[in-house]
């Protein structure tokens, strides 16, 4: 018997893969890092780390020597070399054929419309003679390296068509249009799936986004009609299996004002809308994915307490570094809460952490994670010297 776990590569710094590092921990599972800076949220965490290029080949090679598995905190990785390291016998999970349908939006919408998928209306367009032929008002979107908002334009006249196009030829990408949809609210169906075909399905929940960021998490989504959560997860399991995924897939939806239910993203890792199963689930995404990529039997996403609400804490317009200061008064006023900083430099706008809260009123969650939120952010006044 083996005394020692294999060690997981993970590929990107971000909070993501700081926050596999505690599972890890109970897991007896030590983890690689390839950190594109020193310092950075995950390298602070994970000791073995290199700081490197993930968009060179022999700095990935080097990183995942001796590692039978590799995941991602990011999917940014060039597919070429992820079949590279496929070809030395590496397992890279998700899989560069899975891993493409996060990377770019055409073609994960040709697939999923393959899959008899419901989506927006779509269609990859080259100039605004194309658009308007699509058909206004729209949203326009870069079909790679998107994201929190960014690479995403609201587009009512032609004229607004112009920097999509501009943007599109400065990163050498194309441009999807989409039907600007009429959407209650946006849903996150969050599944995890093992090579061997396991999978688990978190409830459904509820997102609303602040200038294009995650912002708030109501997990279950209130009031959504049991038919249609049961057909967002059967959704998101469907994608998962036909898509071969291995580990967390987030499935981001519109809930129609007409009581529909339309596929607007896909993110093959642990996701924002999963930062309330470290609380308020009996495993949590982080967890599943380490269980999920090295094949292990997945832990159960069934809830702890009837609501948990996650709120992003997100730097102010006027940070003085003090984040850590905030401690003091949100614990004092709420024993139950939890708080999970991610050891980021403040910047306007910038993801610095998250907040749960988690009880039987939902009413009290909100109030209680909206407060601790603002209170780091610096919303409710000063924080102590």
């Amino acid at each position: 018997m083996s005394e020692r776990a294999p060690t997981l590569a993970v590929i990107g710094g971000g909070q993501l893969a700081r926050m596999m590092a505690q599972p890890a921990i109970a897991l007896g599972l030590p983890l690689r890092l390839l950190a594109e800076a020193s310092g950075v949220s995950a390298a602070q965490v994970i000791p073995d780390h290199v700081v490197g290029d993930y968009t060179d080949l022999a700095t990935l090679r080097s990183v995942t020597a001796g590692c039978p598995v590799v995941t991602f905190d990011h999917e940014h990785v060039p597919t070429a070399h992820l079949h590279a390291l496929e070809a030395d016998g590496i397992a890279v999970r998700p899989g560069p054929d899975a891993l493409v349908h996060a990377q770019d939006k055409a073609v994960m919408r040709a697939r999923l419309a393959e899959l008899d998928v419901p989506c927006p209306r779509n269609a990859v367009v080259a100039t605004t003679a194309d658009v308007e032929a699509f058909g206004l008002p729209c949203v326009l979107k870069t079909t790679r390296g998107g994201y929190d908002g960014k690479g995403v334009w609201v587009v009512h006249d032609l004229a607004d068509a112009a920097p999509a196009f501009e943007a599109a030829a400065v990163a050498g990408v194309q441009i999807l249009a989409e039907e600007l949809v009429d959407f209650r609210r946006e849903l996150s169906a969050l599944v995890a799936r093992s090579p061997s075909g396991q999978a688990a399905a978190y409830p459904v929940v509820a997102s609303t986004q602040l200038g294009g960021v995650c912002h708030e998490v109501i997990a279950p989504a209130p009031d959504l009609a049991p038919s249609l959560a049961g057909e967002a997860q059967q959704i998101a399991l469907r994608i998962a299996g036909a898509l071969d995924v291995t580990g967390i897939l987030a499935v981001e939806l519109f809930e129609t004002t007409d009581g529909r239910i339309l596929v607007n993203e896909l993110a093959m890792r642990p996701h924002n809308t999963g930062h309330w199963t470290q609380d308020g689930a009996v495993t949590s995404q982080f967890e599943n994915h380490l269980r999920a990529v090295m094949d292990l039997p997945l832990g159960s996403p069934a809830p702890r307490a009837r609501w948990t609400v996650m709120v992003n804490i997100l730097g102010g317009p006027t940070d003085t570094g003090r984040l850590y200061d905030g401690f003091p008064h949100a614990m004092a006023r709420d024993p139950h809460l939890r708080v999970h900083l991610y050891g980021k430099d403040l910047r306007p706008g910038r993801k610095v952490g998250h907040v749960n809260a988690y009880g039987d009123d939902l009413d009290d969650c909100l109030e209680r994670a909206r407060h601790a939120a603002a209170w780091f952010r610096g919303d409710l006044g000063e924080t102590s010297e």
